[in-house]
């Protein structure tokens, strides 16, 4: 399945030009999904059930569903399925999501000392 096909089955959010993105992370999620599922990393039905079932649990938490929080549900589909099939680990997961979240609390114009939690996991 193409691109094209993809993002429209998916019903993301998008205008009269295409897919909607609110920050360049949610273009990156997307397009990761979109290239993994080219390669047959998983199939059109694994990603749609995982998507979906993030959707109704996001649901049942409280989620509104205005379309604010769908690349949220988007990327824990994809690391979520990506885990299940054990393409990643969540271990792998958790480091590289605390390293973001180092970065984006830190000014790292400046120079220092103290080691980055992905800096060892990028070594192996």
């Amino acid at each position: 399945m193409s691109a094209a096909p993809f993002a429209a089955a998916a019903s993301i959010p998008r205008d009269a030009e295409g897919p909607v993105f609110r920050a360049p992370w949610e273009a990156q999620a997307f397009a990761l999904a979109v290239r993994l599922h080219a390669q047959g990393v998983f199939t059109w039905n694994e990603w749609a059930a995982a998507l979906a079932a993030e959707i109704r649990a996001a649901q049942g938490h409280g989620d509104a569903d205005l379309g604010d929080t769908y690349y949220r549900h988007w990327l824990a589909a994809l690391e979520r399925l990506l885990a299940t099939k054990q393409i990643v680990t969540q271990a792998a997961l958790s480091a590289r999501t605390a390293a973001l979240a180092h970065a984006a609390a830190h000014d790292h114009d400046d120079a220092h000392d103290h080691p980055h939690p992905i800096e060892a996991s990028d070594r192996a």
